[in-house]
């Protein structure tokens, strides 16, 4: 049973994975930041082929929700819909900083806390806090994690005490930002296929992950004119 997950969050993001076992048979990211129209198809078509499959052995899509840029954002959402409407699959969706968060709990399991912040441009961050769950469930075993804090998007001054507390502090944000935030991990970007791993979890838990709204949390930078201005100077 394949399926596919798609972030573009902040770089482009793809992984198809078996959903029965959990394993993730193939990964594909390009990291250019204002492409994701260009490159997203060809990176889905090349990462279901490098899994050994196509379209048509899809049963199911996961879908980065963000925070993220808007343009970016869209395009990967628009995919994700797209492609489980013409497959008439099922489509999930999930918090692109959640799978951030499991990436780098991975990576230092150790730490109790957690912090990721993503580059939001306008020299803020998208960011959330997590903490180690204490308790396991035995339906969907493996790390995790539960977000006390966020999404919500910052200065990164204004955040810097509180993400700074945490034991991990990791993302593409707190690295553009490093002389405030502080990172202590390398991690920058979404990988898909945490993005399907932690899904995987959350589902076999009983969660719901049927919405797939974007998680802008502030307007686009390009808006429509509220109204046109008179050559006179007048409404």
């Amino acid at each position: 049973m394949m399926w596919l997950g798609i972030d573009t969050s902040g770089a482009v993001g793809v992984a198809v994975g078996d959903r029965e076992s959990g394993r993730v048979l193939a990964v594909g990211q390009d990291d250019r930041a204002r492409h994701h129209d260009e490159v997203l198809m060809a990176l889905i078509d090349d990462t279901l082929r490098r899994a050994g499959g196509g379209r048509a052995d899809l049963e199911a899509v996961v879908a980065g929700r963000g925070p993220g840029p808007f343009t970016g954002l869209r395009v990967g959402l628009v995919t994700a819909r797209e492609i489980a409407f013409v497959l008439d699959i099922p489509l999930h969706g999930l918090c692109s900083l959640d799978a951030l968060a499991l990436q780098a709990a991975e990576e230092a399991p150790e730490a109790r806390s957690l912090a990721i912040a993503l580059d939001a441009r306008r020299r803020e961050v998208y960011w959330a806090c997590y903490e180690r769950a204490d308790e396991q469930s035995p339906a969907a075993p493996g790390t995790r994690l539960d977000r006390v804090e966020g999404p919500a998007v910052s200065a990164p001054a204004d955040v810097a005490e509180e993400l700074m507390a945490c034991d991990v502090v990791a993302g593409s944000g707190a690295l553009l930002h490093s002389e405030i935030l502080h990172p202590n991990s390398a991690l920058a970007h979404v990988d898909a296929g945490s993005l399907l791993r932690e899904a995987r979890r959350r589902l076999d838990a009983g969660e719901d992950l049927t919405s797939t709204e974007p998680l802008y949390l502030r307007e686009p930078d390009a808006k429509k004119p509220s109204a046109r201005k008179s050559a006179l100077g007048r409404r």
